[in-house]
């Protein structure tokens, strides 16, 4: 469903040796992950005989009887679509491995053995196993059938992108992971059969370790671990569980429980194979890569059902962790304000210029400006605050550009823009009372003549303060504040700039100016280039005219970020939005960005400079490259055509 892959790991409480019980328990966690839509499950290393069964593993009994056992659960789960990865020894060539079965609708698709054997501390897998690292491309019996058995297996799924690698435990911990080549082959789905003790520290260890092999290898990882059950005589197993894609934990599960584990999410292979196809450097090199061949062996994933169970950050330029906030926040205004430093060491400008209007933007570009003035021990007062009231200003944010610039101490300069537009009307024939397009660009391109020309006069520069939400939609008036000398705010939506502003204040040891600054985060966005109500409030916000920016900021990271279609970007958002817009709000706002996205590109094409700081960037010059007469046309039948 699109694009997504619903995984499970699964750890049953089992019984040392007891083949016959262990299947019961496997059997149960697969029909209960099938139930709930999982497509692929994937079961602890040795978790039909039990990882702990140490020189029992010498015994035939145990190894005929785990045959007979895994032969019993597919015929058992026959009738299941699941695609299942379960871990068992079996022997062949006078050699015992230690492996994963694969199987689904009652046949084994293939056997891959663990390609590295521990043999250190409290590990001595090599008493009993082999490695199958430099097996040929061969077959393994079981029963009376014969099946393709090695370490080159993937499986690819013949109805969807997803590809199936599989490691075993030691795998993910050698300096080039098995993992790493399936996944330069085409895998992007593993699974990983592990039976990993427990020791002070190592499960953050290995929380890392898996987050980062996913990263890595632009995969979805599903990892899990032998549980309660497996012996204690000096070892501790607690069945631990992840679920990662791309370096981020989707799930993990419970340690120190009892029961059965079971933990199911969602991978998004549409996006990891937008993330390969854009990563150049993730192709195999011909010149530095000696691959082996790999064997494909396709299957049916089972149709997606259920709900998805991953959550869809309705948020995602904002951290949900407050504590992560905090830190991301101090992370962005310290990338922005040594940009800016190293522009103003460069041309040795010892003065700025910056446009205050009392509203979030022009806040946080100051606040960025003040910090590398600061930086570079330059004082303050050579930063010229400029407040200059229009038609639209409104008392709040003009009493709060004047008490922010005169408390934090820049110097102040007010110039009304009012008697230089009306005469501008006069001259171009306007009636100066009409609310037009050309009533409100007049004022914007009267401001940046203003803050240019004192630029000019102080021998500074211009500080852009326009952010990327409104690039996005090119809510800007070209060659008006769409223009500056350097733009800090250039790569920051708008969802995150209030956030910035709030940290900023929450950072402020003076109570008048974090009283401003919490104050400006409050106030509803507007240009306002429209009179004021009576009542002297905003009469003109921006959302109720290019709709909300938290919706317009989701389809900008979903559209940029993965190279999202419409409709799955409609998808996400009605997930993640669903009890705050209705499906016809989200889907109207969504056609609203394209259009504007495509049109507006001819503005972001001709960007002043600016630092980017998060993963998405609007500049012609680096992230985002667009003819300016590009169609929307495609982008909008797909949104009607996939409804």
């Amino acid at each position: 469903m699109n694009g997504f892959v619903k995984v499970a790991a699964a750890a049953p409480n089992i019984e040392v040796a007891n083949c016959t019980e262990n299947i019961h328990r496997i059997e149960s966690l697969i029909r209960k992950a099938d139930k709930q839509g999982a497509q692929i499950i994937v079961f602890p290393e040795l978790s039909v005989t039990g990882y702990t069964c140490m020189d029992l593993f010498a015994q035939d009994t145990l190894l005929d009887r785990a045959k007979d056992a895994i032969l019993q659960l597919v015929e058992k789960t026959k009738k299941l679509n699941i695609l299942c990865a379960v871990g068992i020894p079996l022997a062949t060539e006078n050699k015992l491995f230690n492996t994963a079965v694969v199987f689904q609708n009652g046949r084994i698709l293939g056997v891959i053995p663990k390609s590295f054997i521990p043999n250190y501390k409290e590990f001595q897998e090599m008493r009993w196993f082999s490695s199958g690292s430099k097996l040929q491309p061969q077959t393994i019996r079981i029963g009376n059938e014969e099946y393709p058995f090695g370490t080159d297996l993937l499986f690819s799924a013949k109805n969807s992108k997803a590809v199936v690698g599989i490691e075993v435990c030691e795998d993910l911990w050698t300096p080039v992971p098995p993992s790493s080549k399936l996944s330069m082959q085409g895998a992007n789905i593993i699974l990983n059969l592990s039976a990993s003790n427990e020791i002070i520290g190592k499960n953050q260890y290995l929380r890392s370790l898996i987050a980062q092999q996913s990263a890595r290898c632009i995969a979805g990882y599903v990892y899990t671990s032998a549980g309660f059950g497996e012996s204690s005589t000096d070892l501790v197993y607690t069945g631990k569980g992840f679920i990662a894609e791309n370096g981020t934990i989707l799930s993990e599960s419970e340690r120190f429980d009892l029961n059965d584990k079971l933990i199911i999410n969602d991978i998004n292979i549409d996006y990891l194979q937008h993330d390969r196809l854009v990563n150049t450097s993730f192709a195999p090199q011909p010149q530095n890569e000696n691959l082996s061949i790999i064997r494909y062996i396709a299957f049916d994933l089972a149709p997606y059902k259920n709900k998805l169970d991953r959550f869809i950050n309705p948020y995602p330029f904002v951290p949900s962790e407050n504590s992560e906030l905090k830190d991301r926040c101090e992370e962005i205004f310290n990338i922005q304000t040594f940009g800016l430093v190293k522009r103003l060491k460069h041309i040795n400008a010892k003065s700025a210029v910056i446009g205050i209007s009392g509203g979030l933007d022009s806040t946080l570009a100051l606040m960025v400006t003040v910090r590398a003035f600061d930086t570079l021990n330059i004082p303050r007062k050579n930063i010229l605050g400029v407040t200059m009231p229009g038609f639209g200003t409104t008392g709040r944010t003009y009493k709060n550009a004047v008490s922010l610039i005169k408390s934090i101490g820049v110097s102040f300069k007010e110039i009304s823009i009012k008697d230089a537009c009306i005469q501008h009307f006069k001259d171009i024939g306007h009636d100066g009372k009409t609310p037009d397009i050309t009533y409100e660009n007049t004022q914007a391109r009267e401001r940046t003549q203003i803050l240019m020309d004192l630029a000019n006069q102080t021998n500074g520069i211009v500080i852009g303060t326009g952010d990327m939400s409104e690039l996005a939609l090119g809510w800007a008036t070209y060659n008006g504040d769409h223009m500056s000398m350097y733009g800090v705010n250039v790569s920051i939506p708008k969802t995150l700039v209030r956030y910035l502003v709030e940290w900023t204040a929450n950072n402020m040891p003076d109570k008048k100016t974090r009283k401003t600054l919490l104050d400006i985060a409050d106030t509803p966005i507007s240009p306002e280039l429209i009179p004021a109500n009576e009542d002297g409030t905003i009469c003109q916000k921006t959302e109720d005219f290019v709709g909300p920016y938290e919706l317009h900021d989701f389809f900008l990271y979903h559209f940029m970020r993965f190279g999202a279609s419409p409709s799955k970007i409609l998808f996400l958002a009605r997930q993640a939005f669903n009890k705050k817009y209705s499906d016809n709000e989200i889907k109207k706002w969504l056609q609203t960005f394209l259009r504007r996205f495509f049109s507006q590109q001819f503005k972001r094409s001709c960007l002043p400079d600016g630092p980017k700081v998060g993963s998405i960037s609007l500049s012609p010059r680096s992230d985002w490259r667009m003819p300016s007469d590009a169609s929307v046309a495609l982008w909008l039948n797909e949104l009607e055509n996939k409804e």
